[in-house]
C-alpha cells in the first residue's frame, strides 16, 4: 500500500476532478502490475494495473488507496474490472465519499466473491487525499496558502522591493508545488501589481494548473491560455463564494500565492487547510511589508492555529508546512 500511495502521488494537480489514486497488484509476492490515474482521470490506476498484469491478475491481490468505482461512466466501474480480471483480494485505503460509490464498490467485489480488507493505510491515503475528500463532503477544494517571508514576516522592504528575498531552492520548490495543484489563485491586488504568470516553470511539458483570479472588477491582462499557461478564470464574490464554485467546476487543490489581504480573508474564514512558509535569514523591519493584512484579532484564542507538519533546509532557506488543526 505504502508503494500504491507513492504512485497516487504523481497523480496529484493533474487528474482532477478525479481523484488521484495509485493500485498495485501482486501475485506470489510479485509485483505483476501497477498504476496511477493518468492525466485527466482517465484511465484509473486499476484500469492502468490490470492491463499491465494481464492474465497474471488472476488470483492476484490489489492494493488500491480508495475503494473501486461503482459507476458508470466514460468508463467502466473499476470494481467490475477487477472482478472481470480474476483478482482474488482487494485490499483499500480508504471508501470513497463520492455518493455514486460510497461502499458500492466494495460491496460488488464482496457479492462477487473477492476478500476485501478496508482501512490500510488510511491516515496517510486520507492526507494525500484530501484535496478529493474536501471537494466531495464540503464542496470547495483544498486550499494551501504560501508565504515566502523574510525571518520577521515581510514580504517586500517599505519601497516594495520583494526580488528575491527566499533562494533559488526556495522558487523551485514553489512551482513544484504549483505542479502537484490544480489551481494557482491570487486576489485581484497581486494581479494588478504584478502582473503574475502562476504557472508552472521548469519541469518539461506539465498540465499547466488553472490561473485564478479573485476580483471584482477588471484586472490588467494576464497571458493567454497555452501550452505554457493553464485556463483563466476570474472569479467574484467573497472567497468562500469563489471556493465553492472552484468546487462545482471540479478544482480539488488550490495553490494560493497572496497577497496579503486575501490571506487574511481566507485565514479569517477558517478556509485555509495547509500553510506552507519559505522563510528566509534576512531581516526587513517593521517598515516593511507584511505577509499578512490585519485580521483585526480580538485575542490570541481567535487566532487560527496549525500544528507543524515538516521543517527542512531548502538551499539556505527554511521550508516549514502546517496543516490545519481539527
Amino acid at each position: 500500500m505504502d508503494h500504491a500511495l507513492r504512485l497516487a502521488r504523481r497523480g496529484l494537480g493533474n487528474v482532477w476532478p478525479n481523484p488521484a489514486v495509485g493500485c498495485v497488484l501482486v501475485a506470489v509476492d510479485r509485483i505483476v502490475g501497477r498504476g496511477w490515474t493518468q492525466p485527466g482521470g482517465r484511465p484509473h490506476a486499476e484500469r492502468m494495473a490490470l492491463d499491465m498484469a494481464g492474465p497474471a491478475a488472476r488470483g492476484a491481490t490489489a492494493y488500491v488507496t480508495l475503494e473501486p468505482c461503482a459507476h458508470h461512466g466514460r468508463t467502466p466501474p473499476c470494481a467490475e474490472g477487477l472482478i472481470h480480471a480474476g483478482v482474488a483480494r482487494v485490499a483499500t485505503a480508504l471508501t470513497d465519499p463520492d455518493p455514486r460509490v460510497a461502499g458500492r464498490g466494495h460491496a460488488m467485489l464482496r457479492a462477487a466473491g473477492i476478500e476485501v480488507t478496508e482501512g490500510l493505510r488510511a491516515q496517510a491515503a486520507a492526507a494525500l487525499q484530501g484535496g478529493f475528500l474536501s471537494r466531495v463532503t464540503r464542496g470547495r477544494p483544498m486550499v494551501t496558502l504560501k508565504l515566502a517571508t523574510s525571518f520577521d514576516g515581510r514580504i517586500a522592504t517599505a519601497t516594495g522591493e520583494s526580488r528575491w528575498i527566499t533562494g533559488e531552492a526556495a522558487r523551485r520548490h514553489v512551482h513544484l508545488l504549483r505542479l502537484m495543484h490544480d489551481a494557482v489563485m491570487v486576489g485581484a491586488g497581486t494581479a494588478r501589481a504584478d502582473r503574475p504568470a502562476l504557472n508552472v516553470r521548469g519541469f518539461g511539458p506539465v498540465r499547466q494548473p488553472v490561473r485564478v483570479v479573485l476580483a471584482n472588477g477588471a484586472i490588467p491582462p494576464l497571458p493567454h491560455e497555452d501550452a505554457d499557461h493553464g485556463p483563466l478564470w476570474v472569479l467574484p464574490g467573497p472567497p468562500a463564494e469563489a471556493l465553492a464554485e472552484l468546487g462545482r467546476r471540479g478544482i480539488t487543490r488550490v495553490f494560493c500565492e497572496g497577497g496579503g489581504q486575501l490571506a487574511a480573508a481566507l485565514l479569517a474564514e477558517g478556509l485555509v487547510d495547509e500553510l506552507v512558509g519559505h522563510t528566509a535569514g534576512v531581516v526587513l523591519g517593521g517598515d516593511g511589508r507584511a505577509a499578512v493584512a490585519p485580521m483585526e484579532l480580538a485575542a490570541l484564542a481567535d487566532a487560527p492555529r496549525f500544528r507543524l507538519a515538516e521543517t527542512r533546509a531548502l538551499g539556505g532557506d527554511v521550508l516549514h508546512r502546517w496543516v490545519r488543526k481539527a
